[in-house]
């Protein structure tokens, strides 16, 4: 399966000149913990996770109204391409403890963003289906089964 196929359908993200107001609200209207923050040709640039509200805007005295979103983002990203598999993300989120995961062209273009929520669920759901399989063989294999 496409990792692109289990991020969300519509890609959260601001631009690098974005306040950190505009990226709170962007992550609150898609109900997302992250948005991608991009350049004018849609590149990431970095991301800005709810991590990064507690961690870098909390506790000081920054004014998000009129803080750039590109002064509190994470960067370097991490990405994955749309030939990372699954398993691979997940591994690699798990390891690093992200929580989200850019995905991106070739050209760094933000394609969608990977969350560990989707992630559990694509896992849950594919486990689902084993058990399911494995209990409908155990219920078939009685006498002259």
């Amino acid at each position: 399966m496409n990792i692109l196929q289990l991020c969300d359908p519509e890609v959260a993200a601001v631009p690098v000149e974005a306040t950190v107001a505009s990226a709170i609200h962007k992550m609150l209207d898609y109900h997302v913990g992250a948005v991608g923050v991009v350049d004018s040709e849609g590149r990431v640039a970095g991301i800005f996770t709810e991590r990064d509200v507690l961690r870098k805007l909390s506790l000081t005295k920054l004014d998000p109204e009129t803080t750039p979103v590109r002064d509190l983002m994470t960067t370097p990203v991490e990405m994955a391409t749309q030939e990372t598999g699954a398993g691979e993300a997940m591994a690699t989120m798990v390891e690093r403890h992200f929580r989200h995961l850019p995905v991106v062209d070739s050209s760094s273009k933000l394609l969608g963003i990977l969350s560990i929520r989707n992630l559990l669920e694509w896992r849950i759901g594919a486990l689902t289906q084993e058990l399911d399989s494995l209990e409908q063989y155990v219920s078939n294999d009685g006498p002259g089964g």
